[in-house]
C-alpha cells in the first residue's frame, strides 16, 4: 500500500502586513486546498519559511494545520533544523500533534560524511513515524543518490523519497534500487515523474492552483498523455518558478493572482522586482487561459 499518493501541497505560511504569522488566514487555505481536492498537506518546509519563525510560531502552525485538516487528509510535517537533536524533537512533536508522517532533510549546515547522514536519519527513525527523506543537492551540501537511498531503506520508517535533483532519470533509480515511494520534488517535472512511476508529489504552485495541480498528477499518472501533456504546456512556464530560489515570493504572488492573498514573504526575503512579477503575471494568464487570443 502507497503510504503518500497523489498531490501533497507544501503549504506558504500566511503573515499580516506586519509579519505575524496570520493563523486564521492558514486555517482558511488549508480548508480552500482540501476542498479543492488535494491528497494531503505539507507545512513547515522551505516553503512555508520555517527558518523565519520562533519555535513558539513553527508549533502553532504545525498544530493549525493538522486541526485544519480535521482528519480528511494526511498532514506531512517538515522536519529541517540545524541539529539532529532538534530534528528528532521536530518529528516527535508532529507525532504527538497526530501527524501522518515527516519530511526529513539530511544534516543542513555543512556537506556531512555518509556516516552523519545515516546517524541522522537513524535517530529520526527512533520516533516510530514514517519518513519521508528529502533530497535537495542544489540548495543543501549532500545528495542522497539512489545508493545511499538504498541503505536510507533499510530503516523500517524510512518509506519515501521527495527527489528534488531535477534530474527524471534519478527517479528511475531509486524505482529500480529500492523500494521507496518516489514523490516528485519540483513542479517541472511532475508530468515525466507521474509517467514513470512517481506515486506522489510534493507541490508548490498548486498553493494557488490545487484544481489544476491535481489534475495534471492524475492524468499523468492515468496515463492519458494527450490530455496531460496539453494541461502541462499550459502549466509547465508557471511551474518553472518553483524551481528558483525566489519560489516564496513567486507563489506567494501567484497567490494573489489567483484572489487568495496569503501577504508577504518575512525578511530576509523581500518583494521582487516588477519585471520578475510581470514574468510570473504572463505565466500566470497563459496557465489559467486567459493570456491573450487563449
Amino acid at each position: 500500500m502507497t503510504r503518500f499518493a497523489g498531490v501533497y501541497v507544501a503549504i506558504v505560511t500566511p503573515f499580516t502586513s506586519d509579519y505575524e504569522v496570520d493563523y486564521k488566514r492558514l486555517t482558511e487555505l488549508c480548508d480552500w486546498l482540501i476542498q479543492e481536492g488535494v491528497d494531503g498537506l505539507v507545512p513547515s518546509g522551505s516553503l512555508g519559511e520555517y527558518a523565519t519563525m520562533t519555535a513558539e510560531e513553527r508549533a502553532k502552525v504545525i498544530n493549525t494545520v493538522i486541526a485544519a485538516a480535521k482528519g480528511r487528509v494526511p498532514v506531512v510535517v517538515g522536519s529541517a533544523a540545524p541539529s539532529t537533536r532538534q530534528a528528532v524533537e521536530w518529528v516527535q512533536f508532529s507525532k504527538d500533534a497526530g501527524a501522518a508522517g515527516v519530511m526529513a532533510l539530511p544534516p543542513i549546515n555543512y556537506k556531512p560524511l555518509l556516516p552523519e547522514v545515516f546517524a541522522h536519519y537513524e535517530a529520526l527513525n527512533t520516533v516510530g513515524l514514517p519518513i519521508i527523506a528529502y533530497n535537495n543537492p542544489h540548495d543543501y551540501k549532500i545528495d542522497l543518490t539512489p545508493d545511499i537511498l538504498a541503505e536510507l531503506s533499510k530503516l523500517e520508517n524510512v518509506v519515501a523519497v521527495k527527489e528534488f535533483s531535477g534530474d527524471v532519470r534519478r527517479m528511475q533509480d531509486i524505482l529500480a534500487q529500492t523500494d521507496l515511494e518516489v514523490m516528485i520534488g519540483v513542479d517541472d517535472l511532475v508530468m515525466e515523474g507521474a509517467l514513470i512511476g512517481a506515486t506522489g508529489w510534493i507541490a508548490g504552485v498548486p498553493n494557488a492552483l490545487p484544481k489544476e495541480g491535481v489534475e495534471i498528477f492524475r492524468l499523468a499518472r492515468a496515463g492519458k498523455l494527450e490530455e496531460a501533456q496539453a494541461l502541462y504546456r499550459r502549466l509547465l512556464p508557471l511551474f518553472h518558478f518553483d524551481a528558483s530560489p525566489q519560489l516564496v515570493q513567486s507563489i506567494k504572488y501567484m497567490m494573489e493572482l489567483a484572489d487568495f492573498p496569503v501577504g508577504p514573504t518575512r525578511p530576509p526575503r523581500l518583494p521582487l522586482p516588477e519585471d520578475y512579477y510581470a514574468g510570473i503575471k504572463k505565466a500566470f494568464d497563459y496557465a489559467v487561459g486567459t493570456a491573450a487570443g487563449k
